[in-house]
């Protein structure tokens, strides 16, 4: 059955305008004893024109190959495979990232014996009451399908089914192939026909004629549109689309955090970042706005600022998206389509209306030439106590080029990036922050310098995060595939710690520091951990950085380098950006001893006053 598995998912194709691409590039893999003898003996001997890379933690893998496929616009992925109990359930918390943030992920764990004879196998977890049960069930919640290979010959319905979801724009997300080690060994005469040549072709949906009339007869009553772009106008291939479409109607652009870099920074029309990680100016255009088009976006709650950041009486939404699910969010008006050809067809109809938008130059102007002064200002910050970490960003981004690609998750980071970070080339900014899954960001780097090989890949990270998981730093020097680690040593979870003290918190318990012997608590010195060190020993080349002089000839080092590296940039803490006029909701306790507790409380009230509630 494994040797079938492998047979099947090395004839998968994807098509999508006209361009046949080879779906599955290989397997990512650490073995068991749930797995080895199966699935792990047909890669070994029978995987055909798959490539096998070992993984060094099953959820570091997984997300590399999450990462790959994002960069890869969803064309081409890695499955990955585990043993069963603790190597599978490591991979639950990639799945639930890559269906958050709709990307094709293909999980073959291991499972318990089908045959139920070697009765507790080893890591088999027992539920009394219900004994087809087994640590696999754990993916059911976070995969777009789930099944369980009980016979061998079950495998040609759940592999096609797992096509289905994965290749499917609408649908994609984590499949988990649940497979029982006594089945992955058992044979079957499978016909040939199974392992033929398939190719899926991923169609361009767009509207009816109905709807688009409707769209456009919405724009045609609005004066202040908003276009926001999303993740899905780089799968769609679509950001020339978005560019012509918003100089014909002269409408500004803002950008989520998986739909940054549609836009080169310096355009004309472009606002910046949306939302609670926005820019001043796109969010106050934002809050003008009588019309919101919203492009490929799932509108979570920072892109929205947690519905309160469209604050004009006669706010309306349009939205276009291939996903019904998502383009019914903000009770919009549907355009349910692919995001390029919908774009087009929507500015045909309004060209041939003569439509025009009421934004003038100089208004527009006014809002984008200050942010960009503010955006120059925060990169210039020097601080005689040390590195700013908007400094730090500027001197990144003016040192490693416009063609390389950064990759962060979470953290201060993404704010700070979605706000500052310049990018001019689509696909250059990779931000996991559907799930902001700390961890993500060296794994994610590795999975896009597979998928981009001639780009310099940098992973931008924090200490906190890099601490949660960097085992795949090894797997890209095990590989040969040069990935750049950038850390911001700010001495623990600064995000978190900056949110709470700004809801009446004191700070407590988000520091890296020492047991106060004084006071018992988490309150003394801060750790010194010398990263440097720790990544040296692995094989990487490494630097430390307390300086600009010396962080500049870092960055020039690194990028000479042909093996991966990693920068132990020494920031302090608090040093990344605010709020700039959004709200993310965050409850304050209804009930405290402290008064900053409750004037916080005080003004989430305010805020949601604001909030649309649809």
């Amino acid at each position: 059955m494994a040797q079938a598995l492998l047979r099947f998912l090395d004839s998968q194709y994807v098509e999508l305008d006209g361009v046949e691409t080879k779906f599955v590039r290989g397997v990512m893999g650490i073995f068991g004893h749930g797995n080895v003898t199966g699935l792990g003996e047909a890669l070994e001997r029978q995987r055909g024109g798959l490539e096998f890379i070992q993984g060094k933690n099953e959820q570091g893998m997984a997300h590399a190959a999450a990462a790959f496929a994002k960069q890869r616009n969803r064309l081409e992925i890695f499955a990955c495979t585990s043993s069963i109990g603790p190597g599978a359930l490591n991979m639950v918390t990639a799945a639930a990232t890559a269906t958050v943030n709709r990307i094709p992920l293909l999980l073959l764990p291991g499972d318990i014996f089908a045959c139920r004879q070697p009765d507790p196998v080893l890591q088999q977890i027992e539920f009394p009451t219900d004994y087809t049960i087994s640590a696999n069930d754990a993916f059911k919640p976070v995969s777009r399908y789930w099944d369980r290979i009980s016979r061998p010959e079950q495998l040609m319905t759940a592999a096609l089914n797992a096509m289905r979801v994965l290749t499917d724009p609408v649908e994609t997300g984590a499949v988990t192939l649940a497979l029982p080690q006594d089945v992955q060994c058992e044979a079957y005469d499978y016909p040939v026909e199974f392992f033929a040549k398939r190719v899926h072709r991923i169609e361009r949906q767009t509207p009816s004629p109905g709807a688009l009339e409707r769209a456009a007869a919405l724009l045609a009553r609005k004066k202040k549109p908003l276009l926001i772009a999303g993740g899905g106008v780089h799968y769609s291939l679509a950001a020339q689309a978005l560019a012509e479409f918003a100089e014909a109607f002269q409408i500004p652009v803002a950008e989520t955090q998986a739909g940054k870099s549609a836009l080169p920074w310096d355009h004309p029309l472009q606002a910046g970042s949306i939302g609670v990680t926005g820019s001043l100016a796109a969010n106050r255009l934002a809050a003008e706005a009588d019309l919101i088009i919203c492009v490929g976006s799932r509108l979570a709650d920072f892109t929205t600022a947690s519905k309160t950041a469209f604050r004009h009486p006669e706010a309306e939404f349009l939205s276009i998206n291939v996903c019904k699910a998502d383009a019914v969010k903000l009770n919009a008006e549907q355009l349910v389509g692919d995001a390029r050809d919908t774009l087009q067809l929507l500015q045909a109809a309004l060209q041939a209306q003569g439509y025009r938008s009421g934004h003038e130059e100089p208004e527009l102007r006014s809002l984008i030439g200050p942010w960009r002064a503010e955006v120059d200002r925060l990169y210039g910050i020097e601080l005689e106590s040390g590195l700013s970490q908007t400094r730090v960003l500027g001197e990144i981004n003016a040192a490693i080029g416009e063609e390389a690609v950064i990759v962060c998750a979470a953290g201060s980071l993404p704010g700070d990036l979605h706000r500052l970070w310049r990018s001019r080339r689509p696909k250059t900014y990779h931000m996991e922050y559907g799930f902001s899954c700390m961890g993500y960001e060296v794994a994610g780097a590795f999975g896009v310098k597979l998928a981009e090989p001639e780009r310099e890949v940098y992973a931008l990270v924090g200490d906190g995060s890099y601490m949660m998981l960097h085992s795949e730093l090894l797997t890209s020097i095990q590989e040969g595939v040069k990935i750049n680690v950038l850390l911001f040593d700010n001495h623990g979870f600064q995000c978190i710690h900056n949110l709470q003290r700004g809801h009446g918190s004191d700070g407590f318990g988000n520091e890296f520091r020492s047991r106060s012997a004084e006071t018992g608590g988490l309150d003394g010195a801060y750790l010194q951990v010398d990263f440097a060190a720790q990544a040296r020993g692995l094989g990487a080349r490494t630097y430390t950085v307390r300086t600009i002089g010396e962080l500049r000839e870092a960055l020039k080092a690194a990028e000479r380098e042909s093996v991966s590296t990693l920068i132990d940039i020494k920031v302090l803490p608090g040093t990344n950006t605010g709020g700039y006029e959004a709200y993310w909701r965050v409850d304050p306790a209804e009930v405290s001893q402290s008064e900053k507790v409750t004037a916080s409380r005080s003004h989430m009230v305010q805020q949601l006053a604001h909030a649309k509630p649809l």
